[in-house]
C-alpha cells in the first residue's frame, strides 16, 4: 500500500511539473526553436543590429505575450507576422522561457551623449509635471528591467530601436493603449534622450 501510495504520489508531482512547463515554457526547446530567430535576433538574444530589438533578458511572459500579439495582427510588423503564423502557443511560451533565461549585454553611453543621457534621466525617474507625463520608471522599474509580464526590459536595448517604438507609439503606428498617450505627448528630442538613458541602464 505504502509503495502505491508512492508511486501515485511520484506520477502526479511528475504531471504537475509537466503542467507547470506547460504553462511556463521549456528554456532547452526554446533554444532549439531560436535558432531561426538568431539570424536576426543573436543566437543568446542579444541582437547585433540595432533594428532588430535585444530578446535576452526580457522578463517573462513578455516575449510570448508579444508573439502573440504579432499573430494575431493586434501588433503590426509584416515580417514577424510570416514569423509567428506556425507557432503554436507551446512554442512561444518555450521561446520565451530561453530568452527570458538569457542574459542581456550592458551598454553604455558614449562621453557624447552625457549629457543627453542625463535630461533622459529626469524624465524617467520623474516624469514631465509640465504635460503631466509620468516617470517611466513606475512601470518599468528603477533600473529598466520591466515588471512581467507587460512591461518590457529597456535597459540594454538599442537606443535606436527604443527611439522608433517610442515614435511608433507617438504618430499611433504602434498601438497601445498605455503608451500611446504618453509618447503622444513627448517631443522628438524628449524621445531621444529617454532612449539613450534607457539603453544604458543597469
Amino acid at each position: 500500500m505504502k509503495r502505491l501510495i508512492m508511486i501515485t504520489t511520484s506520477a502526479y508531482l511528475m504531471m504537475a511539473a509537466a503542467n507547470v512547463m506547460a504553462l511556463t515554457g521549456d528554456p532547452v526547446a526554446g533554444q532549439q526553436k531560436a535558432q531561426v530567430c538568431g539570424a536576426c535576433h543573436g543566437a543568446d538574444g542579444n541582437s547585433t543590429m540595432a533594428q532588430n530589438p535585444v530578446l535576452a533578458g526580457q522578463p517573462p511572459g513578455y516575449i510570448a505575450q508579444e508573439l502573440a500579439r504579432f499573430k494575431s495582427g493586434a501588433r503590426v510588423n509584416p515580417i514577424m507576422a510570416g514569423m509567428t503564423q506556425p507557432l503554436s502557443e507551446q512554442d512561444m511560451r518555450d521561446l520565451d522561457a530561453w530568452y527570458s533565461s538569457q542574459d542581456a549585454e550592458a551598454r553604455e553611453v558614449s562621453s557624447d551623449d552625457l549629457d543627453l543621457a542625463r535630461a533622459g534621466e529626469q524624465i524617467y525617474r520623474g516624469g514631465y509635471a509640465p504635460l503631466s507625463i509620468p516617470a517611466c520608471m513606475a512601470c518599468h522599474g528603477p533600473a529598466g528591467y520591466g515588471i512581467p509580464p507587460n512591461y518590457p526590459r529597456l535597459s540594454a536595448q538599442w537606443p535606436e530601436y527604443l527611439e522608433t517604438q517610442l515614435l511608433a507609439f507617438k504618430s499611433g503606428q504602434r498601438a497601445s493603449e498605455v503608451m500611446g498617450p504618453i509618447a503622444f505627448l513627448l517631443s522628438a528630442q524628449q524621445i531621444k534622450v529617454l532612449s539613450l538613458y534607457m539603453s544604458a541602464l543597469h
